[in-house]
């Protein structure tokens, strides 16, 4: 085992200890939650290793760098999500590649991928990514919908062709009310994910929890956490 795979393979057992140990003090099962590898920055041979360690879903936020990424991991059984603000322009080639696109926040972005997927024959799997530091008819500071435009725009991926709305995704905010207190936000985006159930009852899966808080996403009830730092360490600096 090459010395990158075993840090690897070694952050990966802590990550999972950590997931179980949240799991068993929620009362859920293991399997209810879903680990994501956010693997920007990282190169292409490090996402070969994760998946030889048998991780199976993976997040990108930037899609110059995703794009080829996913090209050259193509023959790997991954499931590949699109977890960054994404400009219209970006949609065609996002599309290309990935299966879940978690930051939905606005219409003329559903728009756009409704036209691309269908172009491209692929159903898009798609969560709002909700800013719980929004006001009422803003969005975030780093992206997202208001609470208040949830419903909305559920119904609008709902109906969209080509997408399929798989549930939401939030962030822990850093201003607001919601600052500092991430189990209440995770328990906000349950709420939330509650009010959109009723509507559409397959969209259940709830994107929520990092390194830093994991634990509190798991309490709250959020079925997928996504993991950088802590499987893959300290990013390198960009630029």
């Amino acid at each position: 085992m090459t010395d990158r795979k075993h840090e690897i393979a070694a952050n990966l057992a802590k990550v999972e200890e950590r997931i179980s140990a949240a799991c068993v003090a929620a009362g859920r099962p293991r399997d209810e939650v879903t680990l994501i590898v956010v693997t920007k920055t990282y190169p292409a041979d490090d996402v070969r290793i994760l998946s030889g360690l048998g991780v199976r879903h993976v997040a990108e936020n930037r899609d110059q760098d995703a794009a080829p990424k996913a090209a050259s991991c193509a023959d790997l059984l991954l499931s590949w999500h699109f977890v960054g603000q994404l400009q219209t322009n970006k949609v065609r080639s996002v599309v290309g590649y990935a299966d879940v696109v978690q930051s939905i926040d606005r219409a003329r972005l559903v728009t756009a991928l409704s036209k691309e997927a269908v172009r491209a024959g692929r159903e898009v799997g798609c969560l709002l990514q909700v800013a719980l530091d929004a006001g009422e008819s803003e969005r975030g500071e780093r992206g997202g919908v208001s609470p208040a435009g949830v419903e909305e725009l559920a119904d609008l991926v709902a109906g969209a062709e080509g997408l399929r709305l798989d549930g939401l995704m939030t962030v822990a905010p850093l201003t607001g009310e919601y600052a500092g207190r991430q189990q209440a936000a995770f328990e906000r985006i349950m709420d939330l994910s509650t009010c959109v159930r009723r509507a559409h009852p397959t969209a259940n899966m709830v994107s929520a929890g990092m390194s830093a808080d994991l634990e509190q996403a798991v309490a709250a009830g959020a079925t997928h956490v996504r993991v950088g730092t802590a499987v893959l360490g300290v990013r390198p600096r960009l630029g």
